[in-house]
């Protein structure tokens, strides 16, 4: 999977100015929400059922990084498409600061991920999510996204939703 070079999209509301580009995940500001996402996810599920990739799996070939900053650069959400099979690209780490929830930075960071997935050619992109996770759930579902088996390492797994959504080109 090859996604497009880093570049920049806005989105803008009357109140806010998002801006979502790929970046590298080694820099303060991202290793913060990693940071973050990750005391949120093992505040509700034990460590053994969380599935978080660290910033050196985040830099590995073909692995993308979104980050959603507003109008003065601040990081405020954050998610990863992971090359997973042919034509199939895994949603990772997708989290955004409570603070800048309610904003529309997950739908934004969501929409450049699936232009940038079309423009390679992927087909479809697969996620994991917890059945703690109402509001990610309830976003997916208004994004296209459906319900689908547990896969891979999530099989048997008691809090994972698996999702999935196929990608017109």
């Amino acid at each position: 999977m090859t996604l497009p070079q880093p570049t920049t999209s806005e989105s803008s509301s009357t109140r806010h100015t998002v801006r979502v580009s790929i970046e590298s995940p080694r820099q303060p500001d991202v290793v913060e929400l990693l940071a973050l996402g990750t005391a949120y996810a093992e505040a509700l599920y034990p460590p053994e059922n969380t599935f978080l990739l660290n910033v050196d799996e985040l830099e590995q070939p073909g692995v993308s990084v979104y980050v959603a900053r507003d109008e003065d650069g601040r990081a405020l959400g954050m998610a990863a498409l992971v090359p997973w099979g042919v034509a199939v690209a895994e949603l990772k780490r997708m989290f955004v600061r409570q603070e800048a929830r309610g904003r529309g930075v997950a739908s934004n960071l969501l929409t450049r991920m699936e232009a940038d997935a079309r423009a390679a050619s992927l087909r479809q992109i697969v996620l994991e999510t917890g059945t703690r996770h109402d509001a990610a759930v309830a976003l997916y579902r208004r994004s296209g996204f459906a319900e689908i088996p547990l896969f891979g390492k999530y099989i048997g797994e008691p809090f994972s939703v698996c999702m999935a959504k196929m990608l017109s080109l």
